[in-house]
């Protein structure tokens, strides 16, 4: 039996690449984040209108990265300034098929370590406009991070 020829394609990214915003004259956006130690909010604490209590509003542009909003909470919260500190980032948006909401992980980032996910955008995490953002801080004293899917620390 003889085997076709194995071809191989080529698939290109047609993206167009981010054009940078001028944020002297872009208005900025609300981000609303939602930080937790530990791990991410449960999704039931975003259902009937309601979010989690420690809401934490930053004004920002499409082309924040996730170490610059690391950055800002770390301005804000003493606790998640210590190197080694885990930034589990996800977001939060309203599911279309149910009346609730769905979570999504974006990336993660790490206190005075560099990553793979630092220089990601909201406009490449394909952020909306009215998303949440939650926040699972993990420093470094807290157990040993449970491993995921791609080897990053959860």
């Amino acid at each position: 039996m003889a085997s076709a020829p194995i071809e191989s394609m080529i698939v290109e990214d047609k993206s167009e690449p981010e054009k940078p915003v001028d944020r002297e004259k872009t208005c900025p956006l609300l981000l609303r984040v939602f930080c937790n130690t530990g791990r991410h909010h449960n999704i039931m604490d975003y259902s009937r209108g309601n979010v989690p209590a420690n809401e934490l509003q930053i004004y920002t542009w499409m082309d924040a990265t996730l170490r610059e909003i690391t950055s800002l909470v770390k301005e804000v919260n003493p606790e998640a300034r210590r190197k080694g500190t885990y930034f589990d980032f996800s977001l939060v948006f309203p599911d279309m098929r149910t009346p609730g909401y769905r979570m999504r992980e974006i990336g993660t980032t790490c206190s005075g370590q560099r990553g793979s996910d630092d220089s990601k955008t909201l406009a490449q995490a394909r952020f909306c406009i009215g998303d949440y953002m939650d926040i699972s801080i993990t420093p470094p004293n807290r157990m040993v991070p449970m491993m995921r899917r791609g080897g990053r620390p959860y």
